[in-house]
């Protein structure tokens, strides 16, 4: 879908449909009064109505398109990017249903956020709204439309250089954002170890990036003794991906975005329940969500060194497999008990936070689908957050509030570190039921040395049985591109 910024009026755009916003409890603008009653409308948050202009009403005033999207904006005091991410969505969606192909609108709500910040929020929303993942489809679908969208027509009156800059943005956060959702949303026959690192390749090229890919030997040449150890029962070889985006510079940060990436998880020989298991092709959101943070960066060609590592396997019962009572070393030379192989997400981590310590940055972040217990905590509305230096979490708590992805922070005191203590190596791979996911940010925190670091648990929000947002469709949500851009965005001194 192609989005286009023009200046002008909306009235004057012959388009399939154009869209009219309204505030709640604020009397109807002009171009639409003469044709509803105040009464039939409230311009409640949301919701939405078609007018179908006949030859007699297109004078009052005079649309060059035959059909009007009313779009209530709820009350102004509460308008943010948020609401107009998801009122982009909406507009999206509803234009689809419709059958048509295209719309123009006006920025929605930019007295109050602003031309730039309007124009990316309204394209974001739009380009995550249509997302729609079907390529497998042979079959028609009656509950699915069949058109899909073609262009959306932003229509600024004045301020044009500030809207287009906006738009660029907001299209890029969604590109960022659907790559994430295309690599978890894939079936594990495709989204494979070897297909991670291939989606890196690709953006290394399009983007003059610099891509590593590390193989078996390689990874042992480095120790990475917990990546290989859960990689044993696979078929598949594990990688280790490394794609860089700038160089370390005087004054300029390094920051080190690592993904886990399991890209489908059986439990290994600590086996998962069959119900649900299908899921687990969504355990790589981490890596999909760094990944897709690179395509991101690249589109907009951020002034900030940015290396994304990726620890990439299947977690399977091979013969090979490793099992419960192991021992395994991981590259800074931290020895693992293995109590449960079904915890293998924070050992593949091991290794890439370990390999993070060589760039010498300024920040470490990492994301995983880690544990079910930040799901119990936490649900699918915040990810969990832990850290060692409570600086960085605040500038990542202040991007996740502009982006719409949600942290929140639990505590990461030493009681919990000693909760992951072995008997028999230095530390063990799980400390229990009790404080799961805090014992799993426990553990990691082994790998890290003195660098500051945030740990995000996404197992609640990388994917959605439901739609919580309208922007997330079922499955993959995407979710950290559009918050790790935004902390990057900053960082960098980028301003919308």
């Amino acid at each position: 879908m192609q989005i286009r910024v023009v200046q002008g009026a909306v009235a004057q755009q012959a388009d399939a449909i154009v869209v009219v916003g309204t505030w709640a409890n604020e009397e109807l603008p002009a171009s639409v009064a003469g044709l509803i009653e105040a009464s039939d409308w409230s311009g409640k948050y949301k919701k939405t109505t078609v007018l179908y202009l006949g030859a007699q009403a297109t004078g009052i005033p005079a649309f060059a398109s035959r059909r009007v999207l009313l779009v209530g904006l709820g009350k102004r005091e509460l308008w943010n990017a948020e609401r107009a991410r998801i009122i982009g969505a909406v507009l999206a969606q509803r234009v689809r249903d419709l059958g048509l192909t295209s719309y123009s609108l006006p920025l929605l709500g930019s007295e109050v956020l602003g031309v730039s910040r309007s124009a990316e929020a309204l394209s974001e929303g739009a380009l995550l709204g249509a997302y729609r993942f079907d390529g497998f489809k042979t079959l028609p679908d009656d509950f699915v439309p069949a058109v899909a969208l073609e262009q959306v027509t932003l229509v600024a009156e004045a301020e044009l250089e500030a809207a287009e800059f906006g738009s660029k943005w907001g299209i890029a956060l969604a590109h960022g954002v659907n790559l994430a959702r295309d690599l978890g949303n894939n079936p594990p026959i495709v989204a494979t170890p070897t297909y991670l690192a291939e989606a890196a390749q690709t953006i290394a090229r399009d983007y003059g990036m610099t891509c590593l890919v590390l193989d078996h030997d390689q990874q042992k040449e480095l120790g990475m003794g917990a990546l290989i150890g859960v990689a044993k029962g696979a078929a598949e070889p594990a990688k280790f991906i490394v794609l860089e985006h700038g160089q370390a510079e005087p004054g300029k940060p390094t920051i080190c975005l690592v993904g886990k990436g399991i890209t489908f998880d059986t439990g290994g020989i600590s086996i998962k329940p069959a119900d649900n298991m299908d899921k687990m092709k969504m355990d790589m959101q981490g890596a999909g969500a760094v990944i897709g943070t690179m395509e991101a960066v690249g589109r907009l060609k951020l002034p900030i060194h940015v290396v994304a590592l990726v620890a990439a396997t299947e977690n399977m019962p091979g013969s090979n497999a490793y099992k419960p009572g192991d021992i395994l070393k991981a590259m800074n030379g931290v020895t693992i008990e293995v109590l449960n192989t079904d915890a293998e997400g924070r050992l593949v981590l091991a290794d890439a936070l370990s390999y993070a310590q060589k760039y010498n940055p300024d920040a470490i972040i990492d994301l995983a689908t880690l544990t079910g217990a930040c799901v119990v905590a936490l649900g699918s509305y915040a990810a969990g957050a832990m850290t060692n230096n409570p600086a960085l979490l605040q500038r990542v708590q202040q991007a996740a509030e502009g982006s719409g992805d949600r942290v929140w922070e639990l505590p990461l005191w030493d009681e919990y570190r000693r909760q992951v203590r072995s008997d028999i190596a230095d530390i063990k791979n799980t400390g229990g039921r009790n404080g799961g996911a805090i014992t799993a940010g426990a553990f990691l925190s082994h790998f890290v040395g003195d660098y500051p670091w945030v740990h995000l648990d996404i197992a609640g929000v990388a994917w959605t049985e439901d739609q919580p947002k309208e922007y997330n469709p079922k499955g993959a949500t995407g979710y950290g591109v559009r918050l790790l851009t935004e902390l990057l965005r900053e960082w960098s001194g980028v301003s919308l």
